[in-house]
């Protein structure tokens, strides 16, 4: 068996994150049906007010005096046109931000391109991130254990926070703070096992929907357990007085809240997400390894910070991770599972198919195709080499790199995988049968690709930077992260990278000639 694998999570990764609706596997769709209500009295007559209508909370927020609740249109009618009612608005979805083995202990490149390798964290425990998202594997052999992590259970029916079964809080925290030194995984940006987390689980197994008033309820958990930063992998597309009101009071508390800029990079430059585009939060968008932007990343007048979020290596629950690779006689290629590819190990012989069109000459019957990235789609790719008989599929990228791709949701019956251009020329020459396999690899780490990734590598070196300097006030280190951050694209902040690139040392030596007063 090769001795070095990369890996993907199990579960099917969305194939476009927040161009809503968005299809996520056995989730319910969000309701309609359910509203913020805002009340101009105090917290208890309204609640009498409603009990008197016979209504029933489903999250209640005396901070915000506001409940959130189900109504029909006639009830909705009477209440907001009630004397004690200061408003009703729809009660917003938000879900998590995901577009689509490692050696022993990696250092991923998105942590040496923000600095924080340059930076020492050992004075961190004076800093806690909180992470609402799916939870958290708290026996992972790679993360902080009960010494450094607490959590909030059940958060609008989720579950445990100390649970992941989704993957994708795990992916975060792993970014954040994977441990340094002990020769296994990767390394977070702050991996010295001195930084405080709190959990704080408000997605399911399914990586299902919650709502804004769910994640108005778990920014009070994090600021309640102390976190000076809260990092949000997550949103949606509208906005609620609810949610940008409890921002600016987390802003006024001292919090400096994070949150993912969107994965719908085609729907225009003014297609906003929330909660990142309330002027409160830093909205973050994603670079690949030549810090370019992502092509899903949004760009828009929020976008604050740009940080890594293309091919991101970071944990996920243990043991949740799929392996891939084709082997000839002679050679291993490494490659990563296409998101969504079914398990199976084939051994055959290769045809090449071009690009895989139509147009293409291919005859793979009971052969794997190999197909280059262009021009259609992965799963279009796919799914014609297995209507021409084809056994498996090795696609290979058509620049440097490794190639991690999605099926988008499309049905296939025959394995597939992406692999490096130079590996893809390297298999033409193949003359024998060569096995390809993807299947279940019980490895612990991943790579994703999201604005999600990105958000976790700002909210790391806003802790990082902070821990140097906590006389710091929240606004001073979100001054400093921003006048220090590494311009990109056109000169000057921008709609694509914002201010630039979150850099740790250049925010760190930034506050020694700009002391906080």
């Amino acid at each position: 068996m090769p001795k070095s694998r990369l890996s993907v999570l199990q579960h099917a990764i969305l194939s476009s994150l927040f161009c809503l609706p968005i299809a996520v596997a056995n989730a319910a769709p969000p309701d309609a049906g359910r509203y913020i209500v805002h009340f101009k009295t105090d917290f208890a007559s309204g609640k009498a007010l409603l009990k008197s209508q016979g209504l029933k909370t489903e999250r209640e927020l005396p901070r915000h005096n506001a409940v959130a609740l189900h109504l029909s249109p006639g009830q909705l009618k009477n209440l907001s046109g009630h004397a004690k009612v200061a408003g009703v608005e729809p009660d917003a979805i938000r879900v998590p931000l995901t577009h689509t083995p490692p050696p022993p202990e990696v250092l991923p490149y998105g942590i040496a391109a923000v600095q924080a390798d340059l930076v020492s964290d050992a004075g961190s425990a004076n800093r806690m991130v909180c992470v609402i998202d799916t939870g958290y594997d708290l026996g992972h052999e790679d993360l902080p254990g009960l010494d450094k992590v607490s959590g909030s259970d059940d958060i609008g029916g989720a579950g445990p926070w100390a649970h992941d079964g989704y993957g994708h809080g795990t992916h975060v925290a792993g970014t954040i703070a994977a441990l340094g030194g002990n020769g296994k995984g990767v390394i977070g940006v702050l991996p010295g096992n001195q930084l405080r987390l709190h959990i704080v689980r408000v997605f399911g197994d399914n990586g299902d929907w919650a709502y804004s008033s769910t994640l108005v309820a778990a920014l009070e958990r994090c600021q309640d357990a102390g976190a000076h930063v809260v990092n949000m992998s997550l949103g949606g597309d509208r906005p609620t007085a609810l949610e940008n009101e409890a921002f600016r009071k987390a802003e006024k508390a001292g919090i400096v809240s994070v949150a993912a800029a969107g994965n719908d990079g085609d729907g225009g430059w003014d297609r906003m997400l929330y909660p990142a585009s309330y002027e409160s939060v830093i909205s973050v968008g994603a670079v690949d390894e030549n810090l370019q932007v992502a092509a899903f990343s949004q760009e828009n007048t929020q976008v604050d910070l740009a940080a890594p979020g293309v091919r991101v290596l970071s944990t996920v629950p243990t043991g949740s991770g799929l392996e891939g690779y084709a082997q000839s006689a002679s050679t291993t290629y490494d490659g990563i599972p296409m998101a969504g590819s079914p398990q199976a190990t084939v051994n055959a012989n290769l045809e090449f198919c071009g690009l895989g069109r139509e147009a293409d000459a291919c005859a793979p019957a009971g052969k794997h195709c190999l197909i280059q990235r262009g021009e259609i789609t992965f799963a279009e790719k796919v799914q014609r080499c297995e209507a021409r008989g084809g056994v498996g599929a090795i696609i290979y990228n058509h620049s440097p790199g490794a190639l991690s791709g999605t099926l988008g949701g499309a049905v296939t019956h025959i394995p597939s995988l992406g692999v490096t251009m130079a590996d893809g020329e390297a298999l033409k020459l193949e003359a024998g049968p060569v096995t390809l396999s993807v299947g279940l690899s019980g490895y612990d780490y991943a790579y994703f690709n999201g604005t999600s990734m990105a958000t976790p590598h700002v909210a790391g070196v806003a802790a990082l930077v902070w821990s140097h300097y906590p006389q710091c006030s929240n606004s001073q280190i979100r001054d400093a992260l921003f006048a220090s951050a590494k311009d990109l694209g056109k000169p000057g902040p921008d709609h694509t990278y914002g201010m630039g690139l979150v850099q740790a040392k250049a925010a760190v030596d930034w506050l020694s000639t700009h002391p906080c007063q």
